[in-house]
């Protein structure tokens, strides 16, 4: 009798578990854009920082392209078909020391760039919203100088452009 009743006991268990698995429902995705944003232009942005990066800006927004285009959420539009538009504005770009060994040498640096992106509704006219993102990426200076620096620069612009997506896509 007591084996009897473990074994519908079981059997209740498993049917709730089977029952729970097919009926979640939950996306990683996030939310979806604005309502009535289908389409999304992402103009040149303009490099105000004063760095000396001549080639920043055009880096980022071939990035930022790449990844609206990669995510398929929003479909990439010149701006007269596009019904909303990225307008970004790179503010600062800072180089500063990360970590400092015992005989005051500085082996890792971290760059860090704020790009200011307004997102305006093309079709209204509007500013849905206007936001400061920063990341960064460092880099090992000890050895390889500039082209260590590179690295650095590319894994802050990759996360930033990241970020940005995410934000327009979330719609949080």
């Amino acid at each position: 009798m007591m084996l009897q009743t473990k074994k519908i006991i079981l059997s209740l268990f498993a049917v709730i578990f089977l029952y729970s698995l097919t009926s979640c429902n939950y996306s990683f995705k996030g939310a979806s854009p604005p309502e009535g944003i289908k389409t999304i232009y992402i103009p040149s942005i303009r490099d105000e920082s004063g760095f000396g990066l001549p080639n920043l800006g055009e880096e980022i927004t071939t990035l930022l392209k790449s990844k609206f285009i990669n995510d398929n959420t929003l479909e990439y539009a010149e701006k007269t078909q596009a019904d909303g538009m990225l307008d970004c504005v790179i503010r600062s770009v800072t180089d500063e020391a990360l970590v400092v060994s015992g005989n005051e040498q500085v082996s890792r640096r971290k760059i860090t760039i704020t790009v200011t992106v307004d997102f305006v509704n093309l079709r209204k006219q509007k500013s849905i919203w206007k936001k400061d993102f920063s990341n960064w990426g460092e880099y090992d200076s000890s050895t390889g100088g500039f082209s260590k620096r590179d690295e650095g620069i590319r894994s802050a612009e990759d996360k930033i452009t990241e970020d940005i997506l995410l934000d327009v896509i979330s719609n949080w």
